[in-house]
């Protein structure tokens, strides 16, 4: 009997010993796989962490190159050293009491059309053959009114005969006074400085601004907001700018809408005045689409715009950043075609030269007037 008790004794002393060797062996397991876990979401973690510091450096260097990209992109003249302070003032400022950072006052901008950022494209897409100097074959001053909520785009004939000033040159010295100069001709001979003091010359309105788009700019713009539609009342046909349209409403890719903008003599009497109506047709309905082109849904075509506009822009140097571009653009944005007026600085065939017109006046005196 006490040999049984004795091995029941055992049994038990063993079994408890096996039973707390079990059960020591489970509880190292579960440490050991706790122990485990705990240190892949720590490694997980730690990884995440790591690659969305990644994500987020390399955004923010993507950012920082395109901010950097587009800056570079713009070319600038320094207007107002080079005129110095003889020159018409600056329109008064009437503070709006609001908070916003965003300007609001008046301003005038003088905004050019050129083929002199890029010679061999700009020249073939402009229809010129060679030709040593860049061109100006459109000139529009944009005035914005107070408060930014309309804006007035007047017209100047490039065929418009005027004194034209003494300009400095980059070099040094200054060109001679010119009498019954070509209006364009202030560019050939002096730049955006010259272009800039002609303009304020004939009309006593201080340019606050200069914007100069070349021509192969102009095509890749109007590409990269998808093409522009418009509506002509005349059926086109002109062999120097190579375009043919019916009368009716058309979707136009880039070098069809500079075509447009270029066409003279396919159209009524061959004259600036017919190509100066296309113009302001045309820039109406960049306007609108611009409004339909939802740019901030859209980064990549965003960009793609930004990219294609500041590489065609020369400004003068209070434009000459994207901060600054920006600032204006956001300034402008509740502006449509319904709120911008066009209008064609009044002009009278020139007596003694058919094919030259001069400023009507008082009429045109009174529309700059109405700009100050």
């Amino acid at each position: 009997m006490s040999g049984d008790g004795e091995r029941g004794t055992d049994d038990e002393k063993n079994g408890g010993e096996h039973g707390g060797a079990v059960s020591n062996g489970a509880d190292s397991a579960g440490g050991s796989i706790s122990a485990s876990s705990a240190g892949r979401r720590s490694r997980l973690l730690k990884a995440t962490g790591i690659a969305l510091g990644c994500v987020l450096t390399l955004s923010l260097a993507g950012a920082a190159w395109a901010y950097w990209h587009l800056n570079r992109n713009i070319d600038s003249v320094d207007i107002n050293s080079a005129l110095g302070d003889d020159r018409p003032a600056r329109a008064m400022v009437t503070p709006d009491g609001s908070a916003s950072p965003l300007p609001s006052g008046a301003l005038n901008i003088l905004v050019l059309g050129s083929d002199s950022r890029s010679g061999e494209r700009n020249a073939t897409l402009g229809g010129g053959g060679e030709d040593s100097g860049a061109r100006s074959d459109t000139a529009m001053v944009v005035h914005i009114d107070e408060g930014r909520t309309g804006a007035t785009i007047v017209s100047i004939p490039r065929d418009t005969l005027v004194t034209r000033p003494a300009c400095p040159r980059e070099s040094g010295g200054s060109t001679s006074v010119a009498y019954n100069a070509m209006f364009n001709s202030a560019y050939s001979v002096g730049g955006p400085v010259c272009a800039v003091k002609t303009v304020e010359s004939i009309t006593n309105v201080r340019m606050d601004h200069y914007i100069e788009i070349d021509f192969a700019g102009f095509a890749d713009l109007v590409d990269a907001l998808g093409g522009v539609t418009v509506t002509t009342d005349e059926d086109i046909s002109d062999e120097d700018s190579h375009l043919e349209l019916e009368a009716g409403t058309h979707h136009l890719d880039g070098e069809e809408a500079l075509a447009l903008a270029r066409t003279r003599h396919g159209i009524g009497d061959g004259s600036d005045l017919g190509r100066i109506g296309l113009q302001q047709t045309l820039v109406k309905a960049l306007l609108d689409q611009v409004s339909a082109t939802d740019l901030l849904t859209n980064p990549a075509k965003l960009y793609n715009v930004a990219d294609t506009l500041t590489d065609s822009l020369t400004t003068d140097t209070g434009l000459d950043s994207l901060t600054e571009l920006m600032s204006l653009g956001r300034s402008l944005q509740g502006l449509s075609s319904t709120d911008t007026s066009t209008v064609t600085m009044p002009v009278l065939p020139a007596p003694f030269d058919r094919n030259r017109v001069v400023a009507d006046e008082p009429e045109a005196g009174e529309l700059w007037e109405s700009l100050r």
